[in-house]
This record gives C-alpha cells, structure tokens and sequence, in this order.
C-alpha cells in the first residue's frame, strides 16, 4: 500500500489550499486501492493537468511508484492503451504479420532483413523510375551492402506523393502569423530551383552548399539540388567562417545558397557576410530585410536572378548509391569527418518516422533543428515521405512563442534537444499552453535526465517521448522507442526496427554494461567517408559475435542494458561530445583555445550530471608563467574564441586552471583521468536519478 498524502504535502508543491482540499481525498483513495500502474494512470487522466506545478506531478510520480524495484530502472510515466496497440503503424505491422508482440516483430525485421526493407519500401510507396531487381547484394561483404541493385531513382519525387492541396509546410512569419504552403506550392517551387540550377550550368553530381536556417525556401532549395542531380553540402548558419571554409573545401562546392541575415531573438546577424568570409563558390543570396541593401561580389546572384519560371521539372534518375546530401560530423581528430548520404538513406529517415514515431498523413511535425545537422534533412524526409506536415517556427525555441506556435500549429509530434526542455523548465515559459493535439515527443542529441522528462511529458498531459540516438552515418537512429511500449523517462525501449545491437565489455565479451555496437546491415548505414577511411573509423579492430562471423560496427555510444530489456545511455566511449545537440570533437574546441595568448595546453572534456542530462563542456588549462588573467577572465576569453572559430552554442560550464595534464606515455592527454577529477556535485532530486 502506497503512503498517504497530506494536505501540507500538496500546498507545499505550490496548489493553492482550496483546490489541495478538493483532490487529496481522491489521490489518497486511489493510491490505497489501486496497484501502481492504474493508479498512475488515473492520477495523469483525471488529477494532473498541465498548468499545475511541477512539484505536484513529481511528488505524486514518486509516491505511486514508492514501492517500484529501483534495480529494473525508473517506473514508466505513459503506457499504451487499445488505441496505440491497433492504431499504430507498428501495430498494423504486428496484425498483418499475425504476430503476438512487438519483440517477435523487432526479430522478424533482424532476421529476415530484405523482407523488412523490401515491406517498408512497398508500404511508403517509395518511387522508382527503374525498379529494383533484389534488395541487397552482400556478395561485396557486410561492410559494403548494395541496396536495391538494379534500382534507379531520385528520391526526392517520393517527398511529393500527398495529395496538392495537402499543407506540405506550416510556418510563422515575421509578423507572427501562421502560413502554409502546400504540397503543390513546394514541389513547384522545388521544380523552379531545380531548373534554376540546370540554367546555371550546374550538372548532376556537382555539390551545393546550403548555409541558411530550416526555412520553406530552404526546404524548397534541398529538394530541387536532389531533384537535379546534385548534391546538397549541409552547413549549419551558425558556424564561424572558418567553419563554412572547411565543409566547402572538402565537399568542393560549386556554389551556396544564403541569405543576407538571420534574426535571433531580436538581433539582426549577418550571413551572407561570413559566406564572403569564408570565400566561399558562387553563392545565390536570398533577401530577409529588403530595408538594407547588402553588396554582392560581382559573380553572386539574388534569389530572384537565380530562380527559374519554369514550374515543371523531370527528376533526374541515380544509382542507388549515388550522392544526395554531404554532412558532418566529429570525430576524435580535429577535421570533421565528411559522411555522404546515398538515395538509399532518407529510406531510413522514413521508416524510422513512419514506425517509430508513428507520423501518419497530415499529422504536424515541429523539430527545432537545422539542414546542417542531419535532423534537418531527416526532418525533411520523415515528413514529407509520410505525407505529413512540416512545422517551422520563425524564431528561438526557448522563448514562449515557440510553445504558442506549438500550441497553434496542432503540432502532433515535437522533437527536442534535452538542453531545449531544461531551459523551459527554468524558466516556466510554456505554462498554461494547449499541447493537446500532441501525440508524442522524441527526444536526441544529447543525454536526457529523468525529472526533465518527466516534466516535457506534464506540459502535454503525459504523452510519450521516443528517445532517439543514432547519428549522421546511420541516417537515423539505431536505439529509440515506439509507441507500443510503456514509455519510461530517460530510457530506450528497442534497437531500431531492421537492426540490432549487442553490449561489450572492455574484453569484447557481451554484457549488460559497456559499448553498444551495431550489428550490420541496414539501409541508412554510410559506406564511406570522403576524407576517411571508413573501415578504420567503424570496423577496425572491432570483435566478432561469438555466434556469427558478421563484423561489428562502432558508434562510439556507452549503454546500459536495464533487467527490463530496456536500455540507458551512459555516454560517449571516445572523446567525442554532444554539446546543445551538436557532436563536436575534443580537438575541435582545444584547437580554438589556443588562440588564447594566455593558454599553452588545454584539454575539453564533456560531463554526465550524475542524475543524467545534456553534457557539460568543462575546459582544462595549463597558461604561460606570466599570465596575470584571473579564472573568470580568461573563461570570458576561451568562450569568445569558441564562438568565433567554432560555434556561439557551445557554452563553458567550467574552466580549471592546472600546472599540467595528465598524459600517457605516448604523450596522450588522458581525458578519462580529467573526467574522473572533475567535483561535478549532484543537482538531481531524490528518487529520479
């Protein structure tokens, strides 16, 4: 029997006396009689609502579940009804095969792949100019799978296969007020840009850069360099332009679109500016403040010089893996790795959305994100492929405005960064907002903590969060969550449908503690690296599985696998970090440090909070002897030259001064010694870590 609450209890969480009186009787009556799980369940339908305090949701989740066996992890906080178990696209899959569970169905798609992929790619209506003649080839070994042999395509025209006048994108204007743009708008706008390109002398295969906010036109842009042939490089508006240098040089862009200015919670900051800084290709500028007339190098081009007439355009037709999209992503070494995407990988993108995420036509998809890290064109991909709606939102997402344009969109599914969720619950911004047209939320980029969690699931009374990990070369996730399962904060329930996964100790043997890693092969799996050797960065000196002779593939993610089956990150195995949603590489930052006069040495590490959460960037130092910059100076410093040669996102947490690094005798910095130094103190309450 669960204890009894008293009066004071409830006040205390900040219900004012008269309504604490109205409701103790009915919450204690319900954890007297009830077991756990249908009392939790009447308390989130019938007491909590989400314009009641947090404390209030937090006490009564932990006195449900007072007496839960803490060794199988947290308690859930959502559980599926009838409706998500025959509704769902994961059920449907369940009923069709004339299965009994999710599991068996999760063993069908990792013991019969072809059949899988082969399901998925006739029940999303994937569209081919020349059909496939056998799946997968794996005749070139398990590390080089060829999908769909025989196959040509251009995935972009499955992104237009929902009715015209369906809304295709919902987006806020300066103004504030809501614009759609259908499915027939985008695609002719997608088909303008495309024979914009082919006017301009651009031919399949040449890369194009884009470094511009998640926008319609954007979106528009992405679409049509597919459509024509050519190849997107994603570049993320926020990098320095030594940055944008980089990612142009190694994909050899032809040319970028960008625009003059980008507004940021009110401030009016230059693009186009940092494109010239970063002497870049031709470059087509799109105009948001047509009062400032910025000037152009002689060879760039307006939107308006660049974009054709024509509204009809004929997609060209690729080999399955040719080159649709170049992106990047840290590794351990200071240049980031250059990752191609194929036709073969938006395929991942939407089947992930359709049965993970269960986006279903016309639903409303909102993802605060950015076409230089992969959740912009997975975004892209998720929705469109499954005909659904794209939400964009003209402004920062920790700001309230976000949560009303959440609110007025009838967004059903919204993506968040943890870091996202923790400033709104700091600030209490989307109090008293409608989030009921939500059907779930998903969860990625960073370790998640279980109180913060809980809270995003309040403030749409309780609905589920997919927690997604997976990265730029898998085109998706490869550990995640579905809708038919109990949804538990902070907590993977599944590998990705189509994969699996198994744990290794430090010995290579399987356990229920260490580094997860992927067993291939999968659509969305990369291939290659264009200025690496993709063996070495994924299947060098990985094991064997006992059982099987099929090579491992690395990711790099520590995981606990709980007594449950389900799984909790535990970080990253290699120096590798998330900081706000961005993977960035130690090296990365320390070489931006050293533009400090005063610091010699410096070492970047990232920390786990104890109670879990988004990583924290903490700077080791060793300065010069005659240094006279006390610790906060030179933080002010080091931050600076973060954001100017690396990303204003990456904010420090700490910096220590040190007389020297531990290294290894191969000269080495031992950062795992650093993280163990660090005196991070617990900031997680009781019972939710």
């Amino acid at each position: 029997m669960a204890e009894q609450l008293s009066l004071e209890q409830i006040v205390t969480c900040g219900v004012d006396k008269n309504t604490a009186a109205v409701i103790v009787p009915q919450i204690n009556q319900w954890l007297s009689s009830l077991p756990a799980r249908e009392c939790w369940q009447q308390l989130t339908q019938h007491i909590l609502k989400p314009e009641h305090p947090f404390p209030l949701h937090q006490l009564l989740y932990e006195t449900t579940f007072l007496d839960w066996d803490v060794n199988q992890g947290l308690p859930p906080a959502w559980f599926p009804g009838d409706n998500q178990l025959q509704t769902t696209h994961i059920g449907e899959l369940i009923k069709q095969f004339k299965m009994s569970s999710y599991v068996e169905l999760h063993a069908w798609s990792v013991q019969h792949r072809a059949e899988f992929w082969d399901v998925m790619i006739q029940r999303l209506g994937i569209r081919f100019q020349q059909n496939y003649e056998e799946i997968v080839d794996l005749s070139q070994g398990i590390e080089s799978p060829q999908w769909l042999v025989g196959a040509r395509l251009n995935i972009a025209e499955s992104c237009f296969q929902a009715p015209a006048d369906d809304p295709a994108i919902i987006f806020q204007q300066g103004g504030g007020s809501l614009a759609t743009l259908t499915y027939g708008e985008l695609h002719a706008l997608t088909n303008r840009v495309a024979n914009g390109l082919v006017d301009a002398g651009f031919q399949p295969g040449h890369a194009i850069a884009i470094d511009m906010p998640m926008t319609a036109e954007s979106i528009a842009i992405y679409l049509g360099i597919v459509k024509a042939g050519c190849v997107v490089v994603s570049i993320a508006d926020s990098f320095a332009a030594a940055e944008i240098t980089t990612r142009l040089r190694l994909s050899k862009a032809k040319a970028i679109f960008t625009q003059d200015y980008i507004q940021r919670a009110g401030k009016q900051l230059p693009l186009y500016a940092k494109v010239i800084d970063a002497d870049a290709p031709t470059a087509i500028v799109l105009s948001q403040d047509s009062s400032q007339l910025v000037e152009r190098r002689p060879n760039d081009l307006t939107w308006d010089e660049f974009l054709s007439s024509n509204e009809e355009f004929q997609a060209i037709a690729a080999h399955p893996h040719a080159y649709t999209n170049i992106l990047f992503s840290s590794g351990t070494t200071g240049e980031p790795k250059a990752i191609p995407w194929s036709q073969t990988t938006p395929i991942k993108c939407a089947v992930d959305a359709h049965l993970h995420h269960d986006i279903h036509p016309k639903d409303v998809v909102a993802w605060p994100t950015n076409l230089g890290w992969m959740m912009g064109p997975w975004l892209i991909y998720a929705s469109l492929v499954n005909r659904a709606t794209i939400a964009l939102y003209d402004g920062v997402p920790t700001e309230r405005g976000f949560g009303q344009f959440v609110q007025d969109a009838h967004v059903t599914l919204l993506g968040v960064v943890p870091s996202l969720v923790s400033a709104w619950k700091t600030s209490g911004c989307m109090k008293g907002l409608d989030w009921s047209a939500l059907k779930a939320f998903s969860s990625t980029g960073e370790c998640s903590n279980p109180q913060d969690m809980l809270f995003l699931m309040s403030l749409a009374g309780y609905k589920p969060i997919i927690e997604y990990c997976g990265g730029t070369e898998i085109g998706g996730g490869y550990i995640t969550g579905t809708l038919v399962q109990p949804c538990v904060p902070s907590t993977f329930t599944t590998p990705a449908l189509g994969l699996d996964v198994v744990i290794l100790e430090e010995n290579g043997h399987p356990a229920d503690k260490g580094e997860m890693l992927i067993i291939p092969p999968s659509i969305g799996l990369s291939t290659e690296l264009l200025n690496k050797n993709h063996h070495q960065v994924y299947f060098a000196h990985t094991p064997l599985l006992p059982i099987s002779p099929t090579p491992l593939r690395r990711h790099g993610d520590q995981m606990e696998r709980l007594p449950n089956g389900y799984y909790r990150a535990q970080g990253r195995v290699d120096d590798t970090m998330n900081l706000g949603g961005i993977k960035v590489s130690s090296s990365e930052i320390e070489q931006a440090l050293y533009s400090v006069e005063e610091i010699c040495e410096a070492a970047a590490i990232a920390i786990s909070p104890p109670g879990g959460g988004p990583s924290q960037l903490v700077i080791y130092a060793v300065v010069t002897p005659d240094s006279h910059k006390d610790t906060a100076a030179l933080k002010s410093d080091s931050q600076q030259a973060i954001a100017q040669h690396l990303n204003p996102l990456f904010k420090i947490r700490d910096l220590i001064l040190v007389d020297a690094l531990p290294r290894t005798a191969s000269n080495k910095v031992m950062r795992r010694v650093l993280r163990d130094r660090y005196p991070l103190q617990s900031v997680s309450l009781q019972r939710l870590n």
